[in-house]
């Protein structure tokens, strides 16, 4: 598959799509490949769609694992609670152990974008003797984004505090006009319009338009404004870090590069090595400039 634009005619070629139970409902994800397993953990407001041009190449390799997260894409989305707890990122962390578990890996390796890394950060706390490397992409931890706002995050991530606001009132908002939201949240510059796949760009959109997948979004954020604040608060209490070699990476056109020293902040969270840098790219690493990230991956993973 072609690592830039200029769309190749198959779309994962050689995986199979398929739905897994594990405690609390279904997950939809795409697998392939053989060798040593990966899980690859998507962003918002995507699916597991935006591995396109990265697993194919994991999957000479590796066995790749794609699922989406619980409230995204074709996967489990639990009603909204006034306490958030199942979208918790405990929680969306222990459908990947389980899910990798049902699937016969119990030591694994994880690669993550945006909310995916903040599953799995919460992965790599809970199972330490599962997740053997950890790549995350384009974020610091949760806390610290909170811990450290002013007026500019505010601005910057202003939808962090939309999409937190009560159930239904962005849902609401949303639904009235997903594709326009979508086009919106997703191109912040004309410029940046185009770099998704037609079949993957085809998938978000057939979940945007359901109002349920509107909800499981704003429920994750809502869960990390809150009772996910208390448990990594717990996590940094007991002295808990993250037990696996790292690799950061962040867009180099993009909010991370221009506010924190990514690597410098998770060094603080990690007792092993983390290493890191830039990708020629705005925030969506995997589909603007695949071939840099798997170049990342695979010094990372050799």
């Amino acid at each position: 598959m072609p690592l830039t634009k200029g769309w190749a005619a198959m779309f994962f070629e050689g995986f199979t799509l398929e739905h897994v139970a594990v405690r609390d409902g279904n997950l939809r994800l795409r697998r392939g490949g053989s060798g040593p397993p990966i899980l690859l953990l998507h962003g918002n407001p995507q699916t597991h769609a935006m591995w396109h041009a990265v697993a194919p190449e994991l999957a000479r390799t590796y066995s790749v694992v794609c699922p989406d997260l619980r409230g995204y894409g074709g996967s489990m989305k639990p009603e909204a609670s006034a306490d958030h707890a199942a979208y918790a990122k405990i929680n969306m962390a222990r459908d990947m152990a389980e899910l990798m578990s049902k699937l016969g890996h119990e030591r694994f390796i994880v690669v993550s974008h945006d909310r995916g890394s903040r599953v799995a950060h919460r992965l790599a706390l809970d199972y330490p003797d599962k997740v053997l490397k950890l790549t995350v992409m384009d974020i610091v931890p949760t806390l610290e984004h909170f811990e450290r706002a002013d007026m500019q995050f505010g601005l910057g991530y202003y939808h962090w505090f939309w999409f937190a606001q009560p159930h239904p009132f962005p849902e609401s908002l949303i639904s009235a006009a997903p594709e326009i939201w979508f086009k919106a949240h997703t191109t912040r510059e004309p410029k940046d319009d185009g770099f998704f796949h037609p079949d993957a760009l085809a998938d978000y959109l057939q979940h945007v338009r359901m109002p349920q997948m509107i909800r499981g979004m704003c429920e994750d954020y809502r869960a990390a404004a809150t009772i996910d604040l208390v448990h990594d608060r717990e996590s940094r209490a007991a002295g808990q870090k993250i037990q696996c070699p790292m690799r950061v990476l962040w867009g180099r056109k993009g909010k991370i590069q221009q506010w924190y020293d990514a690597v410098g902040i998770w060094r603080d969270y990690c007792a092993a090595e983390v290493t890191g840098g830039p990708v020629n790219s705005g925030h969506y690493l995997a589909e603007e400039a695949p071939g840099e990230v798997l170049a990342h991956l695979k010094a990372f993973l050799a």
